[in-house]
């Protein structure tokens, strides 16, 4: 295997290898986890952090992501345990947390540029999505919804919750509304519930991901910054939009 032997060849340098056809490289359809992927935290144990539970709250992100437990579940005890906070709190965890990861924009906004469709689907929250979309240059994102009363969380989340096969069927329904073949989708995340539209994708993109998510992907970013994605494509630096 072309990849297998790239990889053992250059495993003592610091590279990010991509084996594919020389055709279709570009895809038309971008599709990206947001925690830990496109911003370089996880939002619920920042959130987890201003509730004071971010101990116990981080412990089970980090099992669901590794795909030892079932994320829908998992992130239905996480809410439960932020029931209370405030909702000024999401708002300074933004402000205060959340940064978009290295590349993160150049690559939206090239894709976008050259006319792919690009879209923000999170198993985290709208609240961050939103925001993260607009900074990174999204066409869209999709998210679940934090429950409040008016003043605080509730500790209750929208259902059905979007896990890993709702963001497959993000794949999907997205490349079947813009004409896409899956050949020509790009998908990217770290966690275990990326897994199905990663191993869908075109392009799969494990992006310093759980070992679970690095062995199934197309191809694996542990060294580079977001751009890499770009390089695989075939673009050069010098279509890169950086503005």
């Amino acid at each position: 295997m072309v990849r297998a032997a790239a990889e053992a060849s250059l495993a003592h340098l610091p590279v990010d290898i991509c084996a594919q056809p020389w055709n279709g490289r570009r895809k038309r359809l971008l599709i990206a986890d947001m925690d830990s992927t496109i911003i370089g935290c996880e939002c619920i144990d920042e959130l987890a952090d201003f509730a004071g539970v971010k101990e116990q709250v981080s412990a089970i992100t980090e099992r669901a992501m590794q795909g030892e437990l079932d994320f829908e579940a998992a992130l239905r005890e996480r809410v439960a345990m932020l029931k209370g906070l405030p909702l000024s709190a999401l708002q300074q965890a933004y402000d205060e947390r959340v940064r978009l990861n290295p590349g993160a924009r150049t690559l939206v906004r090239t894709m976008a540029t050259h006319g792919a469709r690009c879209a923000l689907v999170s198993g985290g929250f709208t609240f961050f999505t939103s925001r993260v979309a607009q900074a990174a240059g999204f066409h869209l994102d999709r998210a679940n919804i934090l429950h409040d009363d008016g003043h605080g969380l509730t500790g209750t989340v929208g259902e059905p919750i979007l896990g890993r096969e709702a963001k497959l069927a993000s794949l999907k329904d997205l490349s079947q509304a813009q004409g896409i073949e899956l050949a020509e989708t790009l998908a990217v995340g770290d966690g275990a519930n990326d897994l199905g539209m990663i191993e869908a994708a075109g392009l799969g993109v494990a992006y310093r991901a759980k070992p679970i998510v690095a062995a199934q992907a197309d191809a694996k970013v542990d060294h580079a910054s977001l751009t890499a994605l770009l390089y695989f494509q075939g673009y050069r630096a010098d279509e890169f939009v950086t503005d």
